[in-house]
């Protein structure tokens, strides 16, 4: 799991390309007193440094005084910014708004109210082509002072016209932050829970969504005011465990961007969720040629430049991208292959941790530990698996509760039988204390508290393989009519049980009878 540093002016050192730390020293240089240069000692030190030792950062560098080190790491943090803007600034819609504004204010302040008015205007084009709202109103505040304050002959129904404006964006906003807040509330709601447990958590949801913002943006045509509403949906849907609403939505989502091409470059990071949302959409439905479609048009996006020159897209590319090929193993039952990835997944895992957040290396590594169980390798489970159970994160209920089932299956694979007999009670009272606890999961663990307490179904000497066969076959004739209930198929999404306990009575690998299903 991730250890990262918490000191800010390390990780902004450590995330400069080489290009932007030439770029930095060369701009320091230029606009700076010969005794700022001592930033660039510090700045040199963090750079040799794997990780943030301040002692160590003392005793190397003398002339740097403990006094003074806070004073010098804000001033290095804020030059940094400041030389990084200048590079970025024609790559970033935000940014150009920025500096026009800027231009408009300082030709305000000098007194040419006309020039600064013409400068807005162009703003106003370029925030409508680009649909920067939340600019928009402040280039409109702006004018409106300038109008209000002087006499610059453009007054004729200006103030009629303005305030008709500003209401229209006002009204724009609201709209839009009402339907974010919710979309981030269902979100937020997936990352601490899952998908729904019982019909407290729908009637929750349900609750959620008759807020009436739904209804309010419907008619909107607006490219964020449909965004929000279409992601609203997505995770209403997929936490429903409802694929086809999913499925609609996230086409929606992806269309949306299709249709306009200009949005790509600015919510870049939206463009690849909503491919992210449609690749798990495809899964889920068990759309194999679609899946493999989408993949590859975020396979082939993610080496685009808009991509490959920023890290935040380049990092969620990444995380997003093996996550479908993962999912692409699962579904084609291809878990030995699947593990060929494993190293440079690491690797790439360990050069990017400092930017990753808990959540997605939970997934990663109950995945990871899905690919080795589904293989034949419970052993190499159980060690990934212990990643997650060790790890004391207060994230994704769904992903601890299946970790630790898992991790008793696979020690129950592995003949484990004083462990299993000991987990099956921890990992029952643990599922019971998070409202985890399914009809599948109680039938599962009174299977194997029987199978342990007779010596195990497969150890036992009493035991032929046609008993072995038929305990197996009653587990699964037992579970088999709750794969179609949407409350308690959930265990079936995160453990194919199903799959798991065919294997047991055809004497096969998991893969193999996926693989089997698949073909």
């Amino acid at each position: 799991m991730p250890n990262l540093s918490t000191e800010a002016i390390f990780i902004l050192v450590k995330s400069l390309e080489s290009a932007e730390k030439r770029n930095f020293k060369l701009y320091v240089k230029r606009n700076s007193a010969s005794a700022d240069l001592k930033i660039i000692q510090l700045f040199d030190a963090l750079d040799k440094m794997k990780v943030y030792d301040e002692e160590e950062l003392l005793r190397k560098n003398e002339s740097i005084q403990k006094q003074q080190l806070s004073n010098l790491k804000a001033h290095l943090y804020d030059q940094i910014l400041s030389s990084l803007r200048i590079v970025k600034q024609n790559k970033n819609i935000d940014l150009q708004i920025h500096e026009q504004l800027d231009h408009a204010k300082i030709l305000y302040n000098k007194g040419l109210y006309i020039q600064s008015l013409r400068v807005l205007e162009k703003i106003k084009t370029l925030t409508k082509q680009n649909n920067q709202v939340t600019y928009l109103l402040q280039v409109l505040f702006l004018e409106k002072k300038i109008e209000s304050l002087h006499i610059t002959r453009s007054m004729q129904d200006r103030a009629k016209q303005l305030s008709e404006e500003i209401d229209e964006v006002n009204h724009r906003l609201d709209v839009i932050a009402k339907c974010s807040n919710l979309s981030l509330q269902l979100y937020g709601w997936y990352i601490q829970h899952g998908h729904a447990r019982n019909d407290d958590d729908r009637i929750e949801l349900d609750k959620l969504m008759q807020d009436p913002i739904m209804e309010l943006v419907k008619s909107s045509e607006g490219f964020y005011e449909r965004l929000y509403r279409y992601q609203c949906y997505c995770w209403y849907g997929f936490i429903n465990q409802d694929f086809l609403l999913h499925y609609r939505y996230s086409q929606k989502w992806v269309d949306l961007f299709e249709a306009n091409e200009n949005m790509k470059q600015i919510e870049t990071a939206q463009y690849i969720k909503g491919l992210h949302n449609l690749i798990t959409s495809h899964f889920d439905l068990r759309n194999f040629q679609k899946l493999k479609e989408t993949i590859s048009i975020l396979d082939e996006y993610s080496n685009t430049p808009i991509v490959l020159n920023n890290k935040n897209n380049l990092i969620q590319s990444f995380i997003y991208l093996y996550i479908a090929k993962i999912n692409q193993h699962f579904l084609e039952g291809s878990f030995s292959e699947g593990l060929t990835m494993i190293p440079a997944m690491e690797a790439k895992l360990k050069e990017i941790e400092l930017y990753l957040d808990s959540h997605r290396v939970l997934v990663f590594y109950y995945k990871i530990a899905c690919l080795y169980f589904g293989a034949g390798k419970p052993a190499k489970t159980i060690d990934y698996l212990n990643k997650i159970i060790n790890w004391k994160v207060n994230l994704r209920d769904d992903i601890q509760c299946y970790a630790r089932l898992l991790h008793l299956i696979a020690h129950y694979e592995l003949g484990n039988k004083e462990v299993v007999n000991y987990l099956s009670k921890s990992v029952y009272r643990f599922m019971y204390k998070m409202k985890n606890l399914s009809t599948v999961e109680e039938i599962l663990f009174n299977f194997l508290r029987k199978s342990i307490q007779s010596g195990g179904v497969e150890n036992s000497l009493l035991n032929t393989k046609a008993n072995i066969k038929k305990s197996f076959s009653v587990l699964l004739e037992t579970l088999q009519p709750y794969t179609t209930n949407k409350l308690e198929s959930r265990a079936f999404m995160y453990l194919d049980i199903i799959s798991w306990l065919e294997s047991k009575i055809q004497g096969k690998q998991v893969q193999a009878i996926i693989k089997e299903k698949f073909n």
